[in-house]
């Protein structure tokens, strides 16, 4: 969910993945895993992707195809995975549960009407990530070859510092709370590019990476990265979701360039969020992160035909298909660093 911008945020540039290649971008494992759960579904009863014991593989599928075409082009993925939330995200983890339980209810009686809309629309809402579909997510990601981390609290906050310390290029989420952790740049629509269907309708449109860059969305809002935070507060966070009831985004950016601090716009709002705003505050500003090393996971065909084939029925053919794409990457990879090594001598 996060905190959302879209409506004040102009400052967003749309690239061709091409225009990514070199890079390497810190990709928030869990917002993308949530992106595959909901849309790689049958559109006509909302089922995500399943082998042949029932267990779900709509996430192995995402990872496995999107990442690759990610690859292609010349862009290298570290998943971020996150760790333990703050505390006072449990409020929001308990009601996003309670509405994943009302979805998956609604959507047993759309599909009991035919109502093929609400099919899509619930079936989505109903998605859920378990500790199990994470494992299974890591171990696929290492035998591709992908490197992969685990953060200590939020994945995004993670990605946003290793990109602020120059070590990635950029922070990869559908978010915005990416801009109000302080990632220099954020690239949205990473993993979903490409062709898509519009919802309820037989019209499709073309979803390209846009990116975002910190300093820019400062300097056209007139504020600083303190005041986006606060801003983000007024509108609401996964911390205190809603928001200030009856501020909408223009009001609130309104709010905060007139009463600059944090303590002057609470003397404006009624704060009614268990969790005292200035918590929420410190936490997007010196969230828990680390200095870490990213390792080089090895690229292993046999073991990702293991995973995927043996222990999760995908097609034999298909997956062959992709693994002979993947392999060539890899081999265009180990030529190009041994010719960098030899032009040294």
């Amino acid at each position: 969910m996060g905190v959302s911008l879209t409506n004040l945020i102009e400052d967003k540039r749309t690239l061709e993945l091409s225009e990514l290649k070199g890079k390497t971008i810190a990709i928030d494992a869990f917002n993308t895993i949530y992106q595959f759960l909901s849309i790689i579904r049958d559109r006509f009863t909302g089922e995500p992707l399943r082998d042949s014991s029932g267990n779900i593989t709509s996430h192995l599928s995402g990872l496995f195809y999107r990442t690759i075409k990610i690859l292609e082009n010349g862009i290298t993925p570290v998943f971020v995975f996150d760790g333990e939330p703050p505390e006072f995200k449990r409020e929001t983890t308990e009601a996003r549960m309670k509405i994943r339980e009302e979805a998956e209810t609604k959507w047993k009686e759309a599909l009991e009407r035919g109502d093929r809309e609400a099919v899509r629309r619930y079936s989505q809402q109903a998605s859920k990530l378990t500790p199990e579909m994470t494992e299974e997510s890591k171990k696929l990601l290492s035998a591709m070859g992908i490197s992969w981390v685990q953060a200590p609290s939020e994945g995004e906050a993670q990605a946003a510092y290793l990109a602020k310390k120059n070590i990635v290029y950029a922070s990869g989420s559908q978010d915005w709370d990416s801009l109000l952790f302080g990632a220099p740049r954020l690239v949205r629509n990473l993993t979903i590019t490409g062709r898509r269907k519009l919802p309820g309708k037989e019209k499709y449109i073309e979803v390209k990476p846009e990116i975002i860059e910190l300093e820019k969305v400062l300097t056209s809002l007139n504020i600083s990265h303190e005041q986006l935070v606060i801003l983000g507060l007024l509108t609401g966070t996964d911390y205190n979701p809603g928001g200030i009831k009856g501020i909408g985004p223009k009001t609130a950016l309104k709010l905060v360039r007139e009463c600059k601090t944090l303590d002057n716009v609470l003397r404006h709002v009624e704060w009614n969020f268990e969790v005292p705003a200035e918590d929420i505050f410190n936490f997007f500003l010196n969230p828990p992160v680390e200095d870490m090393e990213i390792k080089k996971e090895t690229f292993n065909l046999e073991e990702v035909r293991r995973i995927l084939v043996d222990e999760h029925s995908f097609s034999e053919e298909r997956v062959n298909s992709a693994l002979k794409r993947l392999q060539e990457i890899r081999t265009s990879e180990k030529q190009s660093s041994l010719g960098m090594f030899l032009g040294k001598k």
